[in-house]
């Protein structure tokens, strides 16, 4: 017989913990059940009487405590009340040992105000969809199919696999941009240093020699000036805006030109429109497995979709569906996408099983992503090594070519 510690959740959703003699961990969860209790933790006690808790039914903590709930925070959210509805917890009881468990405020306060919906006779889907911020349309519209098929623990256990693919990749690409953007960042700040408090204190020493001065060292010295003056932060600012208004607010005929360009890119045309592909796919087959309907299915896809020429692709979609042509005619109608991923879909179709064909779809071109990332990485890397060496070594020349011009004119 061994002690062991337990943490589990009571008919309440309030968390209890103490400890148990049993022979094993598995004697200890059905004495806990007999209780009516729902473990969370269990692991052997320490001699000292403090549990050592470690593994088993353990729903992970939600990090953070911040007022913001990101993508990370909704995947746990997610993969805790799946855990518990796969365990027989009633919804209500469940939210309410969310609601505990959670650090994050502002996560807490959205499942509180769910919790109260849901006792309040609204469906899930519906207390959900009171905080869009939150919960995106996909999200709600998964779980809505979910609780109308009677299936929602496994439509939220296609949610987790959903969003960890998607949280997956991001990190993946995050973490292969994080050294070149540091990269950038340190060699731009050294650059600004030197133009700002270094070549100003070469200025006055140059002053009297006008004309005299090598035209490298004169361009130098002007573009000094110009990031000394008070004016250039100003500019700097009014400039970035005003393209990110232009952007903003173009219209369609020109976001359209700009959002098609993009996909034409010299090297990075082709990772974003594997990015596309991939979002599309993985977005489509999830909500088609999850039973949401064909039309509404795309019109959620349109909705989260960031660029015209797959909107409109998607759009044509539709009317095609509509008509009885399918899917894969109207997306290769629109370029945007591969060859490859046409065909597997029309595979799909024919075989009558789009949304697994859809999801392989998104997981070939998220290992395409993810190589090419790396590959674009390997290059940049060394490439702003050699940029950045050649602008601080045309500064340096620039200044010791005027002073040896200064020798010479005194010889």
């Amino acid at each position: 017989m061994a002690e062991y510690s337990y943490r589990a959740s009571d008919f309440q959703g309030k968390i209890v913990e103490g400890s148990i003699e049993a022979s094993e961990e598995r004697s200890v969860v059905e004495r806990l059940r007999e209780r009516g209790l729902v473990p969370i933790k269990i692991g052997v006690a320490s001699a000292g009487g403090t549990g050592r808790l470690g593994r088993t039914v353990r729903l992970p903590s939600l990090g953070g405590g911040k007022r913001t709930v990101r993508s990370k925070d909704l995947l746990i959210f997610t993969r805790e009340l799946s855990t518990l509805l796969a365990a027989g917890i009633p919804l209500d009881r469940g939210l309410t040992t969310l609601v505990e468990l959670s650090p994050n405020a502002e996560l807490k306060r959205v499942t509180g105000e769910v919790l109260q919906a849901v006792r309040g006779g609204a469906s899930l889907a519906e207390a959900l969809g009171q905080f869009p911020n939150v919960f995106p349309s996909l999200y709600v519209n998964m779980v809505k199919a979910g609780e109308i098929g009677g299936v929602l623990d496994t439509v939220l256990i296609r949610l987790v696999e959903y969003l960890e693919s998607a949280e997956d990749l991001r990190d993946e690409v995050r973490t292969a941009l994080t050294y070149p953007i540091l990269l950038v960042i340190v060699g731009g700040l050294s650059v600004v240093f030197l133009l700002i408090f270094v070549l100003p204190k070469f200025a006055s020493m140059f002053a009297d020699m006008g004309e005299a001065l090598p035209m490298s060292t004169r361009i130098m010295l002007s573009v000094s000036d110009a990031f000394s003056s008070i004016w250039t932060l100003p500019i700097a600012l009014v400039l970035v805006g005003g393209a990110y208004g232009l952007y903003r607010y173009a219209d369609a005929n020109n976001r359209y030109a700009l959002d098609a360009w993009k996909l034409r890119m010299p090297l990075v045309g082709s990772l974003v429109r594997r990015m596309e592909v991939a979002r599309f796919s993985r977005t489509l087959g999830t909500l088609l497995s999850s039973g949401v309907p064909m039309l509404q299915s795309l019109d959620i896809v349109r909705a989260v979709s960031i660029n015209l020429v797959i909107d409109q692709a998607i759009g044509d979609v539709q009317v095609g569906v509509r008509e009885g042509v399918g899917m894969s005619a109207p997306l290769g109608r629109s370029g945007a996408f591969p060859p490859l991923a046409l065909q597997m879909i029309a595979v799909g179709e024919d075989t009558g099983k789009l949304d697994e064909m859809l999801v392989t779809v998104a997981d070939y071109f998220d290992g395409e992503v993810r190589t090419q990332v790396k590959q674009l990485t390997s290059l940049l890397e060394p490439a702003l090594i050699v940029f950045m060496g050649l602008v601080v070594g045309f500064m340096v020349i620039s200044m010791l070519t005027a002073v040896f011009s200064i020798n010479d004119l005194n010889v």
